[in-house]
């Protein structure tokens, strides 16, 4: 297994999780985002999306986070990131897409450098765009763990393919000093979370290619 990944990357961090918590070993290849390096024609061979992560195993090569996840789960089923009844993995997948596809996408790297090149916006305007946009999607988040509110996770007492999103976001979210208060069900999830090795390794401050 070979994962392209890159320390800060939300999507990659997701998926590392999702290997750690099925225990299984790959190797990384590491994609410089501030160079540029997803950019050039050689990992455009790769991934013509220009995006990390990019997978691969069983001779198959794979792009974005939740396709990546889901696959594992389909090719390596132990342990379970989705629940085995139909209502439960829809919930998870709610709560996946709910980061993955209404949070993540207005505050990731292109949007950001888009708002200073573009638009001319300065530091300042683009930190208040991103908390701007991390409240408003975390207080979606919080109404629907709260709603279900029961075990220690997202959804029941094991980790799901909805942590595998979470924990990311929160990380992206405290990288940017966004008032965590209003948000107690996130946070109490995030930090069951973060008592797991498999969560604890993932985290971008202990890759190889940190800074």
């Amino acid at each position: 297994m070979k994962l392209y990944t890159a320390f800060r990357s939300s999507a990659a961090f997701r998926v590392r999780i999702a290997l750690n918590l099925k225990g299984l070993a790959y190797e990384p290849a590491f994609v410089h985002l501030g160079r540029g390096e997803h950019r050039k024609p050689e990992y455009a061979a790769i991934n013509p999306q220009a995006l990390v992560p990019t997978f691969e195993a069983d001779g198959v090569r794979l792009v974005q986070s939740l396709a990546i996840i889901e696959y594992l789960e389909e090719t390596r089923p132990i342990p379970p990131l989705l629940p085995k009844d139909a209502a439960g993995r829809a919930r998870v997948r709610s709560l996946a897409l709910l980061v993955a596809c209404e949070i993540h996408p207005l505050n990731n790297l292109r949007v950001l450098q888009h708002l200073k090149r573009a638009s001319g916006q300065n530091d300042e305007q683009v930190n208040a765009w991103y908390r701007h946009w991390i409240a408003d999607g975390f207080q979606k988040l919080e109404a629907e763990l709260a709603r279900a509110a029961a075990g220690r996770f997202c959804h029941g007492d094991a980790p799901t393919m909805a942590d595998c999103c979470l924990v990311p976001q929160v990380f992206n979210a405290q990288r940017y000093q966004c008032d965590a208060a209003p948000y107690p069900t996130v946070m109490r999830v995030f930090a069951e979370c973060m008592k797991l090795d498999a969560f604890d390794r993932a985290q971008p401050s202990k890759q190889p290619d940190a800074e």
